[in-house]
């Protein structure tokens, strides 16, 4: 299990625990269930390098205590 932290520069920070193995689209959900919107209408990006939804957390090495950026769309 590892912490991801997102960020959205609107005063909210979201703490999630999920597996390296997850989906960005998977993280979404978590993400969603945790402020209430909608999981399709996020987007996660670090600097600027947006997700996809298909790709799992481990391979775009996302691990432990990671901040990640979060804007609605």
């Amino acid at each position: 299990m590892i912490e991801v932290v997102c960020n959205d520069r609107l005063g909210k920070k979201i703490c999630v625990k999920c597996n390296t193995d997850d989906t960005i689209g998977d993280l979404k959900k978590l993400i969603a269930a945790q402020t209430g919107t909608r999981w399709n209408k996020t987007v996660l990006k670090k600097w600027y390098t947006i997700f996809k939804d298909h790709v799992s957390l481990g391979d775009y090495e996302i691990h432990d205590k990671v901040n990640l950026e979060l804007y609605y769309q």
